[in-house]
């Protein structure tokens, strides 16, 4: 399977949190899977941080330098990278408006334009024609 990983499934696995469940965190480990974090991912931690909202994430020590918890991780080569496109920009501000969170719509796209299951647990993306896998089972 080939895997996106919406931001909250992304920080509950590097957190070791019991939100996400069973099947998600089992088909994040799995070695047979292609399993990506978007850049999208790194620019929402990023925010997030910025306005007080999120600290270091568990696991991540960057506290020597001004690396994010997003590219700590990508280093270890758990993950890969997925670049956002022009075409994935395109593609997000062509959805419906059943969702108007700008990270999540541009996850879509990206799982959209690159045959990706997108592991969430938003339900209102479900709303969109893409894969989903449910991060809290």
């Amino acid at each position: 399977m080939r895997l996106l990983l919406d931001t909250s499934p992304f920080l509950w696995w590097a957190a070791g949190h019991p939100a996400l469940g069973p099947r998600a965190t089992e088909a994040i480990e799995d070695p047979g899977n292609e399993v990506f974090v978007s850049a999208v991912t790194g620019w929402e931690i990023s925010i997030k941080r910025t306005i007080g909202k999120l600290g270091p994430l568990d696991g991540a020590d960057v506290a020597h330098d001004a690396r994010s918890d997003v590219e700590w991780w990508m280093e270890q080569g758990l993950f890969e990278e997925l670049p956002v496109e022009v075409r994935h920009g395109v593609d997000a501000g062509e959805l419906p408006l059943v969702h108007r969170d700008p990270f999540d719509r541009l996850l879509v796209a990206q799982a959209r334009a690159e045959g990706m299951i997108l592991v969430t647990a938003d339900s209102a993306v479900r709303a969109y024609d893409v894969p989903v896998m449910d991060a809290r089972v």
